[in-house]
């Protein structure tokens, strides 16, 4: 697939059927800042990580049952690829999001808009449009403007992870759109195969680590079990579900761009539930990503 632009007033109305849920999967995503550092700190991120996915776990192997039968070998071999790489996401995400401010951690995931499509043009050797690119550009000056609010630090180590975590996001997606023993599989035992792979490298990190998931849970009061309940069911189940079935029914580059949109979808958690103010800067960036998201639809619908 390429992001060569199709010209157009408005995006096919059978795109929105693509794009609405994965702007909800934005929604959910910029909220579960909030609730990861509300129960997570550097020394439990481990044994939260083994929880979050292995609470949905069962429930995804007993729904799939008979898909997850019918999966071939390779089709277990690349899940499994994606798995691996999803449980680095989370690693370098979760990490990266206690050891640095919320603000850096969503500005600097955005990059995601813009690593996919100069990514995808070098797999497919297609340039990618420079209506795209324009666009992306527009959406991170946005999400600039939007995180001043907290003020940008100096960069850090949580940086320099979260950065990773967006490099490692863009080999996701375009793993899921070029891994051609997943493509004709049901999205849901492939869903099922990466979050247990996933499990597998969590539970093998957290080996002999000083919080256990056990000792972990233990500790969780009904605040932390909601919070994570969150994050199981919504922000790992569901949209990780959506996001293998939209990268059938859409290019690598859109998917990106639409969840790109995270960072505004943060800021809108903070001010409602974190008690957080945006200034003038802070309305103008979000009036930016949303410019940009849509000005990006058009040019790759």
């Amino acid at each position: 697939m390429s992001s060569i632009a199709v010209p157009g007033a408005f995006a096919p109305r059978r795109a929105w059927l693509t794009d609405l849920p994965l702007l909800l999967v934005a929604v959910v995503w910029g909220a579960s800042y909030l609730a990861a550092k509300d129960i997570t700190t550097a020394r439990t991120v481990i044994a939260v990580l083994v929880l979050r996915f292995a609470i949905v776990l069962p429930v995804l192997v007993t729904a799939g049952w008979r898909a997850l039968r019918a999966l071939t070998a390779a089709q277990w071999r690349g899940a499994g690829a994606l798995g691996v790489i999803l449980s680095g996401i989370f690693l370098l995400e979760t990490y990266g999001v206690v050891h640095t401010s919320a603000t850096n951690a969503g500005l600097i995931i955005s990059l995601t808009m813009i690593f996919t499509p100069l990514a995808e043009a070098a797999v497919t050797r297609v340039r990618p449009a420079r209506a795209f690119l324009a666009a992306a550009g527009v959406s991170v000056l946005g999400v600039v403007l939007l995180t001043q609010g907290g003020g940008f630090t100096r960069p850090s180590l949580g940086d320099l992870l979260m950065l990773l975590a967006a490099l490692a996001r863009t080999v996701h997606v375009l793993a899921m759109s070029r891994i051609k023993s997943v493509q004709d599989a049901d999205a849901l035992p492939l869903t099922t195969v990466q979050l247990g792979a996933a499990v597998v490298v969590f539970a093998v990190l957290s080996t002999g680590a000083d919080a256990t998931p056990w000792s972990t849970a233990a500790g969780f009061g009904a605040r932390e079990w909601a919070g994570l309940l969150f994050l199981s069911a919504f922000c790992t189940l569901f949209a990780f579900f959506v996001q293998m079935w939209a990268v059938r029914r859409s290019t690598p580059s859109r998917v990106s761009l639409l969840l790109g949109t995270e960072p505004l979808w943060a800021a809108a958690a903070g001010i409602a539930l974190g008690g957080e103010r945006l200034g003038v800067l802070g309305l103008v960036g979000g009036a930016l990503v949303l410019a940009g998201t849509a000005w990006g639809r058009r040019v790759t619908g």
